[in-house]
């Protein structure tokens, strides 16, 4: 279980959220552009700082403003796919996929193996040594995806992961990461301006306006709330 408790000022609003993910959970996190969305997996992952507060993952403090707790992100248990996928374009997607294991000193032959694994799973293994460059934008996400998976993360944040897709292409793949997700049964907090995304693949949702939940319930609620004010 996921528990968030943080202030963090930012230029133009206080960001202040308590919120929680249960186990095998996904959390859709839906609201204007820079009303925190963003920021906040940032603060999860560790790329950013909240001013204070408590973040905590099954019971394990990731961030504790009191007890002085702020852990690396590589310690943080996270996987993260970024709104941009931001693979290293001219790495092979096998050394992509590969590197938050090397990062991790794990020995090369269970590199391989692991890698071969996740490769195959998202139907990559065929591709594994074209440039990340080089590959559709289908592929990409997969890759992006994989090298998050592969470190066995106890929590997934994903930005916008559909939104370089044409759309033709982001209904089959709203389907693959629907099952991908749940396969992992670990909490999931997926940032998405869709309400295609947010009915299709989570569990609730929550509405941010101005760094603040404004309303939070079943994905299908919220969706509808923000379908009938459009």
């Amino acid at each position: 279980m996921l528990e968030i408790d943080i202030e963090k000022r930012l230029r133009d609003f206080d960001l202040h959220l308590c919120l929680d993910v249960k186990q095998g959970q996904t959390m859709m996190l839906v609201g204007d552009n820079g009303c925190g969305k963003t920021t906040l997996l940032n603060l999860i992952a560790g790329l950013d700082r909240p001013d204070r507060g408590r973040i905590a993952l099954d019971g394990r403090s990731l961030f504790d403003s009191d007890l002085g707790i702020d852990l690396p992100p590589e310690a943080r248990g996270v996987g993260y796919v970024f709104q941009s996928y931001a693979l290293f374009p001219h790495m092979s997607v096998y050394d992509n996929v590969a590197f938050g294991l090397r990062a991790r000193k794990i020995p090369s032959q269970d590199i391989d193996l692991r890698v071969k694994k996740h490769l195959k799973e998202a139907d990559l293994w065929e591709v594994r040594r074209a440039k990340a460059a080089d590959v559709s934008g289908g592929q990409k996400q997969r890759v992006a995806l994989a090298r998050a998976l592969i470190i066995e993360p106890k929590l997934l944040l994903l930005d916008e992961p559909l939104s370089a897709l044409d759309v033709r292409r982001q209904a089959a793949m709203r389907a693959e990461l629907r099952e991908t997700i749940r396969a992992c049964g670990v909490p999931c907090i997926i940032v998405t301006h869709d309400l295609r995304d947010v009915v299709s693949l989570g569990d609730n949702a929550c509405l941010l306006e101005k760094g603040r939940v404004a309303m939070r319930g079943r994905a299908e609620d919220v969706a509808g709330w923000g379908a009938d004010q459009e």
